[in-house]
């Protein structure tokens, strides 16, 4: 892919999206564009469809209705250019693997099943760890580690497949204050060198300070722009129903 084709063209654009669990909408009818080069942080109340959604761009889930495209074609097409951070409640954490050998297999999009990785992969994936903190964790089985140094070695994962969009369900559940601070200090990195960030987020109190960018979902889109224009106390009603949430005058979200 030419940088030519990525610059003219959006990270992700959904048109008419409707996904169903046996026959309930779990999103209907939504549309939306994500420009390159934003922090945006997926919010709504449980049971919305965020991890859906996410699920639902990577092809893991199959709609019923709409279109999806990813840097302007079809996933199938893009996917090596697509990073994927699942919920850490997902994963097999028992699964007998080392940290580096995790690490690794963020490059079997670009060797593919059969070529072993090579000097020059293990190297890369060295560096990645050391990026997140756990490069002295190289040969640490994945399941002796804690949640937080489990979640670094997933960002490290992703880093690793030199991607454009980073995909993250939920990156910082689970992990203490100092992890995710410096989760989130990685992740402004990613999106300074042009890179495009999507998270599944939760806490409506860091929303201003960690991103740029916000889509409220409760089974439609609510909103979706720059946080000032998009996270309104108008849309976090729409969004949260019957929860009495507003924005004071300093700017800071209530529930």
């Amino acid at each position: 892919m030419t940088n030519t084709m990525q610059s003219n063209s959006l990270a992700i654009e959904v048109t008419d999206l409707t996904v169903a669990y046996q026959e309930k909408p779990v999103l209907w009818d939504v549309d939306f564009n994500v420009p390159q080069g934003v922090l945006l942080a997926i919010v709504g109340p449980n049971g919305a469809g965020k991890s859906t959604l996410i699920k639902t761009i990577l092809g893991l889930v199959k709609p019923v209705a709409g279109r999806i495209l990813v840097l302007g074609a079809q996933y199938q097409a893009r996917k090596q250019l697509i990073a994927y951070v699942p919920q850490r409640s997902s994963v097999d954490w028992d699964f007998p693997t080392n940290v580096l050998d995790v690490v690794l297999m963020g490059r079997y999009g670009h060797l593919g099943w059969i070529r072993r990785p090579s000097p020059k992969d293990k190297k890369l994936a060295i560096e990645c760890l050391e990026r997140v903190g756990m490069a002295d964790f190289a040969g640490r089985q994945i399941s002796q580690l804690s949640g937080g140094q489990q979640q670094r070695v997933f960002l490290a994962r992703a880093f690793i497949q030199e991607a454009s969009i980073y995909l993250m369900d939920e990156p910082f559940a689970g992990v203490d204050a100092t992890t995710e601070k410096s989760i989130i200090e990685l992740l402004r990195e990613i999106k300074k060198s042009g890179k495009t960030v999507i998270c599944v987020h939760h806490d409506l109190e860091t929303l201003k300070e960690y991103f740029d960018w916000v889509m409220l979902l409760n089974v439609r889109r609510v909103s979706l722009g720059p946080i000032a224009t998009a996270l309104t106390p108008e849309n976090l009603k729409r969004a949260y129903g019957g929860r009495a949430l507003f924005l004071d005058q300093k700017g800071d979200t209530r529930v």
